[in-house]
């Protein structure tokens, strides 16, 4: 009888922890690179703000946004992190189940201007007659780029040699290897070169350029319809792009290290310091109007816009909205 007490007390623990426990739903999520620039995504994942809201993240990093978007648009996944810019070139495409950005994770471009020369004096007219190698054609950085550089002044197409036949994983490498006096990179590969003595960060292509809806989370207009979920991921959202800024450096650097495992913790936590210094982690998750048509400017001056989009047909702001107030 003795053996039959200890079963069933046993049982009974065991349901007593069972009923403790909170279902957790499931949420594929994908994004297009794995960037210190995402680093309040990492945080809510680590910090435990999607659990405290009921989810369950599976993150996956699909390069290249048109792998992302396929993704997407094939229910790999359930909310792509990609930049805005894709969903405007699906839109054309008149798609039957649309899909809609509805939360902002990065404001500015995340790429810097990196020198090989390290006692160049810079100036924006040093690159006239210079070898730039720049981002792949129609993607947002490369298109930043080149509205930065008229903005100074600077015809990308005949002061420069610009390069941009090289894949996005391939520029880095191309740069060490000794192509191209300047380089337009994202972190932490610019500030490792800077430490390797490789290069030398001049200049900011998201101080430059301004507010921009950078980097968002879409979805495909199907799964607004799952309205306790989205709204339960842009309340883990905020949560995270409120923590990114109350915490210091060092305890962020801390909490997304596992996702750069081959990273030094110094340099993820200069490269918070940097992208929180310029503001490039939204504050909260609304997409601002007047910043969604600079980013519709900034393409237009790419001359990659064969129609005009219409914000409220590309926002769903109604959940950021509900979760800031």
């Amino acid at each position: 009888m003795k053996w039959l007490r200890i079963a069933l007390f046993v049982g009974l623990l065991l349901l007593l922890v069972g009923c403790g426990q909170k279902d957790l739903q499931e949420v594929k999520v994908g994004e297009v690179t794995r960037s210190i620039f995402y680093a309040p995504l990492y945080a809510a994942i680590e910090e435990g703000f999607f659990e405290d809201e009921g989810l369950s993240i599976q993150l996956s990093t699909i390069p290249g946004g048109d792998k992302t978007m396929t993704a997407l648009l094939s229910d790999g996944i359930d909310i792509a992190l990609i930049g805005a810019e894709t969903s405007v070139y699906v839109s054309g495409q008149n798609p039957n189940d649309k899909v809609i950005n509805f939360a902002q994770l990065t404001q500015t471009d995340g790429t810097f201007l990196v020198a090989r020369d390290q006692n160049v004096d810079f100036s924006w007219d040093a690159l006239k007659d210079s070898t730039f190698l720049g981002q792949r054609v129609g993607g947002m950085p490369q298109m930043a780029g080149e509205f930065v550089l008229k903005k100074q002044g600077i015809d990308p197409q005949n002061d420069l040699t610009l390069i941009q036949n090289i894949d996005f994983a391939n520029i880095a490498n191309a740069f060490a290897s000794g192509t191209g006096d300047y380089v337009q990179l994202f972190e932490p590969t610019a500030s490792i070169f800077e430490q390797q003595g490789i290069g030398k960060i001049v200049a900011s292509f998201g101080e430059e350029l301004g507010a921009i809806p950078y980097t968002v989370f879409m979805a495909k207009e199907s799964t607004f319809s799952e309205k306790e979920m989205m709204d339960s991921f842009t309340k883990a959202l905020y949560k995270a792009q409120k923590w990114v800024y109350e915490a210091s450096s060092a305890d962020v650097a801390k909490a997304i290290a596992p996702y750069f495992e081959d990273t030094d913790q110094k340099i993820i936590e200069q490269v918070v310091t940097r992208y929180r210094d310029q503001e490039s982690y939204a504050k909260n998750p609304i997409i601002d109007e007047d910043e969604f048509q600079n980013l519709l400017d900034v393409m237009t001056e790419a001359g990659v816009l064969e129609f005009e989009p219409a914000y409220k047909d590309l926002v769903n702001r109604s959940f950021a909205d509900a979760v800031v107030k």
